[in-house]
């Protein structure tokens, strides 16, 4: 007989542990991976506890094969997860257009580390934004989210399930190495809103159409479903030469997701119209504003924020209310200006973008390194 999943309740979890429950919770089943850290722990912890609940984990030859099993048991009636981090993450983009291009549901975590290539592999860094929204190729929307803490690392997770299974769309956890490693109390509620999947025995593929429907057949009861990443019809044949039936096809992809920005954007707003700098953050370097914010209100200073817990689709308009009211804003980031270009293209000039980075070696960005460029921003010529 297998084993519930956890009670309600607090717990103490490291950040990737927190995400392999937060998995488990959403209904997941099924993980392929291979391991590399500093995502490990997620692999190490559903070896043990996807069998208890029913599931299967299984470690696969590489990346490019883990995300392709995800994306066959996804098919198969499984909510599926895999779990890496740069270099592997890399390997997985042609699956990833793959599972854009079928509209399969799946979910990836991404624990960023410094790169490129296998640069740092224990250090912390946010060098995989732009990857993770442009590493496959073709028109295509995605996904992703960046948690900051570790109750998020739970909660983000479940959210990216529910998504996966909305949109029909694999969705990305975009973590970092302190979040995923640093340990925090996580309280699990006693009810969780989670997305099952919808049936249907309608062609497979909506796409092509104005109907979004997000429902799936079952593969291997009968049908003859067919699921190609070559251009196809709504029933999954190819259709390779016509050119009408890709422009609805790569318009449906990109407009479900696309229409639905404004729906998707989720972010954490603090003094937004009401400062005389703002600050735009994600992941773990958001913790060091938090602390750099206190410090700045205490010396006189106005400061607001926006957390990006929504990263894909941009949440531009979140970031274009602050440059509303701030004339300036910093953008602190584990990278050389990935998002950065992101805020300067919201705010269209109404407000002095300025970037703070800092790569290699793993350290994060200080509430004091913060402070300082704030104090300097608002210094009066």
């Amino acid at each position: 007989m297998h084993a519930p999943v956890l009670e309600p309740g607090t717990y103490f979890w490291q950040g990737n542990i927190a995400c392999a429950e937060g998995a488990i919770a959403a209904g997941c089943r099924f993980y392929a991976g291979y391991p590399i850290t500093p995502s490990s722990e997620i692999f190490e912890h559903l070896s043990s506890r996807l069998p208890k609940v029913g599931g299967i984990c299984i470690q696969m030859e590489d990346e490019i094969a883990s995300l392709a099993a995800v994306v066959g048991a996804s098919w198969g009636g499984t909510k599926a997860l895999t779990a890496t981090s740069g270099p592997g993450f890399s390997l997985m983009q042609e699956n990833i257009g793959l599972a854009c291009m079928t509209e399969t549901p799946c979910v990836i975590v991404d624990v960023q580390r410094v790169g490129p290539s296998t640069g740092q592999a224990t250090k912390c860094a946010q060098g995989d934004v732009m990857q993770a929204r442009w590493g496959t190729h073709g028109d295509h929307e995605i996904i992703a989210l960046g948690p900051n803490s570790v109750q998020e690392m739970f909660d983000l997770t479940v959210k990216a399930f529910n998504l996966s299974e909305s949109y029909r769309n694999p969705v990305i956890v975009l973590a970092d190495e302190v979040v995923a490693h640093m340990r925090e109390r996580v309280v699990i509620p006693r009810s969780l809103e989670i997305i099952e999947r919808e049936e249907t025995y309608s062609p497979p593929f909506f796409s092509t159409s104005d109907s979004y429907v997000r429902a799936m057949p079952p593969l291997g009861r009968g049908l003859n479903v067919l699921v190609t990443g070559s251009t196809h019809d709504a029933r999954g044949l190819r259709a390779t030469a016509d050119p009408e039936i890709h422009r609805k096809l790569a318009e449906g992809i990109f407009g479900k997701i696309h229409k639905d920005a404004h729906i998707l954007s989720d972010v954490e707003q603090y003094r937004v119209g009401d400062c005389e700098v703002g600050v735009v953050s994600y992941g773990c370097t958001s913790r060091s504003v938090y602390t750099a914010i206190q410090m700045a209100e205490e010396s006189g200073m106005s400061v607001g924020h926006v957390r990006l817990r929504t990263i894909w689709p941009f949440p531009a308009e979140a970031v274009q209310r602050l440059s509303e009211g701030a004339g300036r804003i910093l953008v602190p980031e584990m990278n050389l200006k990935q998002v950065y270009f992101e805020v300067m293209r919201a705010v269209e000039g109404k407000a002095h973008v300025v970037g703070l980075n800092k790569v290699g070696g793993g350290a994060m960005i200080y509430p004091e390194e913060i402070l300082r460029k704030l104090t300097k921003m608002t210094e009066r010529d």
